[in-house]
Parts: structure tokens; C-alpha cells; sequence
């Protein structure tokens, strides 16, 4: 079942892993324009969005989402906090395919959604926000890697 679902995380489009690295602190934080988000912007919103979903995490959704915290307040402090990000980040896209294995994978977990539906918008989610990644590092000269 996992293999269905594989390429909604790791095809279609530059491996994740190699999307995310090679980057220095002045990259990750580097804002285009005043409307842009930098890339460490959109990857923490990206990975606080999945670990919302797969931890079926309501009191972080509460304190962060909900309270209008969808960006981080700052930049990171070092490259070690972009690279834990990243780390994170990746975790997360594994507990998300552990879902796919599971036997409940089409039980309704919220009213009229399944986890098969919460795993798909969760890709299409993920899959927004990598391209924003790739396009800010074209405009950074930072592509292809």
C-alpha cells in the first residue's frame, strides 16, 4: 500500500532531500521581496502543517494555526536551526507515509474524511510549498542543486 502513495512524497518533481540541501544561512533567510517568504519560512510552515496533520495535533493547531502563528516569528538563529528543521521535516514525511501502511487508512476520521484524504491534502500542501522553495532559489541563483 505504501508504494501507492510514495510518489505523492517523492516523485513527480527534484528528490526532497537534495531540494533542501546545500543551502547557507544567508540563502534560507533571504527574502526577494517584501512580499516573499524566505525558504526557511516556507519550510517551517510546511513542516508545522504536517506535523499538525500526522500528529493529529489539536492543541498544537490551537496554539499555532488557530492563533494566527502560520509563519515562524523569526529567522534561524544559526544553520544547525535550519538543518534541524530540515531533519524534522523529513521525519515528518516518514510518519506521514507510515499512515499508508496502515489498516485504518480509509477510517473517517473527522466528518466525511478519511486519513487517505487527510494524506492527500497533506501532499498537495507539502507539494506547494517545495515549489515556492524552488522557485525563491532560482531568483537566489541557487538552482538547479
Amino acid at each position: 500500500m505504501k508504494d501507492q502513495w510514495n510518489h505523492l512524497f517523492h516523485g513527480e518533481f527534484a528528490d526532497r532531500r537534495k531540494l533542501l540541501s546545500g543551502l547557507t544561512l544567508e540563502q534560507v533567510t533571504a527574502k526577494p521581496s517584501v512580499q516573499a517568504h524566505s525558504i526557511y519560512d516556507e519550510l517551517w510552515h510546511a513542516a508545522l502543517w504536517q506535523d499538525i496533520m500526522v500528529r493529529r495535533d489539536e492543541e498544537l493547531y490551537e496554539r499555532t494555526w488557530q492563533a494566527g502563528q502560520r509563519y515562524p516569528e523569526r529567522p534561524p538563529g544559526d544553520l544547525a536551526e535550519w538543518e534541524t528543521l530540515v531533519e524534522a521535516f523529513h521525519s515528518g514525511q516518514a510518519r506521514a507515509l507510515a499512515w499508508a501502511e496502515s489498516p485504518e487508512l480509509h477510517r473517517e476520521v473527522n466528518p466525511g474524511e478519511s486519513m487517505a484524504d487527510i494524506l492527500r491534502a497533506l501532499a498537495v500542501h507539502t507539494a506547494y510549498h517545495l515549489g515556492k522553495i524552488v522557485a525563491l532559489r532560482q531568483v537566489l541563483g541557487a538552482w538547479p542543486v
